[in-house]
């Protein structure tokens, strides 16, 4: 399968595509430009997740693909985006208790794709992203994953600590990686579980740690103090295997 880089430029096509619904990660435009054209992007823009970054004309044209961005470039995904109803679907297609990863803070492609193909091969049933502060899926991504993102739903939310918590109601409860958590063993796994990543520099946000049932941690014995994220994820969901499968 070959994959392309989706960039769109140009006043015309930027909005189409969003009147078209397709998946747009970020907006780029140029900053101070107001015109109708470009006010009707903007609001277009803001019916969806699209993040809206104003920058200068330098920026635009070193983005820029053809040279005629007309004050307008759009990011957009290199696969449509799941709902989480649709992850909830599939575990209960598989006769199994949901498992969803959720990551905070990822912005490496290599990291998400490589944690979208460990997800897959976990039997995860979806992986759900952040809307900022978070890298989309991108066509490095797509590579990266090896093919694992034709089968594992992705979400993007708009807030992580919100979404925990409309789980909860759900049913679901929630583990968090973190290293003052209690050892991985020690902790039951099992039954409808989200499990929490943050990345190797900020790790999970404080208002998604205080969200979760549990704060587990991985036993290291190095003598550096943390694992990258795409390998701590796949510890633990390994892990979760392990209990689910007693």
């Amino acid at each position: 399968m070959r994959y392309e880089e989706l960039t769109i430029e140009g006043r015309n096509a930027v909005l189409e595509a969003f009147r078209a619904k397709r998946p747009i990660d970020r907006l780029f435009v140029l900053d101070g430009c107001q015109d109708g054209p470009v006010r009707s992007i903007i609001r277009e823009a803001k019916k969806t997740d699209a993040i809206i970054t104003f920058v200068q004309k330098e920026r635009l044209d070193q983005m820029s693909e053809t040279g005629k961005h007309q004050g307008v470039i759009a990011y957009a995904a290199a696969y449509e985006y799941a709902t989480i109803d649709d992850m909830f679907a599939l575990a209960e297609e598989k006769g199994e208790p949901p498992f969803f990863i959720l990551l905070d803070n990822i912005e490496d492609p290599h990291n998400l794709g490589a944690m979208i193909r460990t997800a897959n091969q976990a039997g995860a049933h979806g992986v759900i992203i952040p809307k900022r502060r978070a890298v989309g899926l991108t066509a490095t991504v797509a590579k990266v994953s090896a093919g694992a993102i034709n089968y594992v739903p992705v979400a993007k939310v708009t807030n992580l600590a919100n979404t925990i918590d409309e789980l909860k109601e759900r049913g679901m409860w929630f583990a968090c990686a973190d290293m003052d958590g209690e050892l991985m063993y020690n902790c039951n796994l099992t039954g409808s579980i989200g499990l929490v990543i943050g990345s190797e520099g900020d790790g999970v946000g404080r208002l998604v740690k205080e969200k979760c049932d549990y704060i587990t941690k991985i036993p290291m014995k190095g003598d550096i103090d943390s694992l990258n994220a795409s390998v701590a994820m796949g510890i633990l969901s390994y892990e979760i295997v392990r209990q689910r499968m007693k």
